[in-house]
């Protein structure tokens, strides 16, 4: 009996122990992983939002990266840097998921690009002070792409419209051929340069001053010169359209620009006109070492060099600006206008310029 008792009290005294309060370092853990667990929701959340801001940064950061260093990457790069300025939506929004994410070292680096971004939608050069001596003549400049052809009736709309003295025409096809040999057309620009092709191939220089062609730029597309005799003076007339930069033509896109280049590096004394479409914009290296020889962008000139003519369904609240009427000295332009045309994805580039 007493064995038993003895036994039974024992048993009785564990259960009552394991019965008992918990240990203070028992519950002190309990609470940290309870901390722990109602903390990583919140976690993984800041960490998405991490992630989700750092992809659009990284893009913004590549090429402001090639922007600052020279030379435009490859594809997509070149493509994101004709649209520059619209960089900084991306910027800003991955600024805002890093804030959310509370992540001081994505929200430093999201400021960077975004001020890079603002840093180089800056005109590439300071417009220049308008001359002071006046012009020995005044003439009109019209450049057009026109798509396959399909805008030719709205070029000679426009013909009718601007009167200009010289255009400038690019992807003028047989259609576009025909047109500009009625007798209507050739009455008003007597003085021509057709180099026809299908579909995009053809370009064509019209004018009321008298010309004399010149060898071209050489290209895929069609890119004709000639020398205009205005006012006693001899003016070099350039087509420009490179390739665009599509994945599988990058290469000709920079080689015929790298020779658009060499061309306005040998132009020598005689005033020169380079106009067209040239599928790039300032924020490209390969258009911005057209600019290093001394030519000026007209646009840019007159405080418009962010006025975008293409695609035109969406200008003028978005786009890029790839047609540019560029000048060498002795050449200013006084008025520009980005006419738009039916039938085509650019608008045109008017330009009333004034040769000293």
């Amino acid at each position: 009996m007493a064995g038993g008792e003895v036994a039974g009290g024992g048993a009785a005294g564990v259960a009552v122990e394991a019965a008992g309060p918990a240990r203070p370092e028992e519950t002190g853990a309990r609470a940290q992983r309870g901390r722990v667990l109602a903390r990583r929701p919140g976690r993984r959340l800041r960490v998405l939002l991490g992630v989700a801001g750092g992809l659009p940064l990284l893009a913004v950061s590549c090429v402001l990266a090639f922007r600052a260093g020279g030379g435009d990457g490859a594809t997509p790069l070149p493509q994101l840097a004709a649209f520059l300025p619209w960089l900084l939506v991306p910027g800003g929004f991955g600024l805002l998921l890093m804030a959310l994410a509370r992540s001081r070292a994505g929200v430093v680096w999201a400021l960077v690009a975004v001020a890079g971004t603002a840093w180089f939608v800056r005109p590439y050069e300071s417009a220049a002070e308008p001359p002071s001596t006046p012009p020995k003549e005044e003439f009109r400049l019209l450049s057009a792409n026109l798509k396959f052809g399909d805008a030719t009736p709205a070029l000679r709309s426009a013909l009718r419209t601007y009167e200009p003295d010289v255009v400038l025409v690019q992807e003028c096809d047989s259609r576009c051929v025909e047109a500009l040999h009625t007798p209507a057309l050739r009455a008003a620009y007597p003085h021509r340069v057709i180099d026809g092709g299908d579909p995009a191939e053809g370009s064509a220089i019209l004018s009321t001053y008298p010309l004399t062609e010149e060898p071209g730029v050489p290209g895929t597309l069609s890119m004709p010169a000639a020398t205009a005799r205005v006012a006693g003076e001899r003016v070099r007339l350039q087509v420009v359209h490179p390739m665009p930069p599509t994945p599988e033509s990058m290469d000709a896109w920079r080689t015929e620009l790298g020779h658009l280049r060499d061309a306005a590096a040998a132009r020598g004394e005689v005033p020169t006109v380079f106009g067209g479409d040239f599928n790039s914009s300032q924020d490209h290296e390969a258009f911005r070492d057209i600019l290093d020889t001394g030519l000026r962008d007209s646009a840019m000139l007159l405080g418009r060099s962010r006025t975008p003519t293409w695609p035109a369904s969406t200008t003028p609240l978005f786009g890029a600006q790839i047609d540019h009427v560029l000048v060498s000295d002795r050449l200013s332009p006084a008025d520009i206008e980005f006419p738009e045309l039916a039938g085509t994805d650019h608008r045109a580039v008017l330009v009333e310029l004034q040769l000293r």
